[in-house]
């Protein structure tokens, strides 16, 4: 039998898993896309606000400190 090659983040690392039921959602006032963000139990969630019932992301404040940088710097874009 082969071993498993998925790796388990430290438990350091792990995120609790969120009761997103009652978070308040919010979506920019700016662009196009239906990204919403939610700041529960110091994390912040992010979902696709046509699919609310679908995955959220969860991110740490440094996560998200990071992802919010490199959206500002580009990093992201496709072109």
């Amino acid at each position: 039998m082969a071993e498993s090659t998925t790796q388990q983040p430290p438990a350091e690392f792990k995120k609790p898993k969120l009761d997103l039921s009652n978070a308040e959602w919010q979506s920019s006032s700016q662009g196009t896309g239906d990204v919403q963000i939610a700041f529960v139990e110091g994390y912040i969630a992010m979902r696709d606000g046509r699919n609310p019932e679908g995955p959220s992301l969860v991110f740490t404040p440094a996560e998200w400190r990071a992802f919010v940088l490199g959206a500002r710097d580009g990093e992201f874009d496709l072109t």
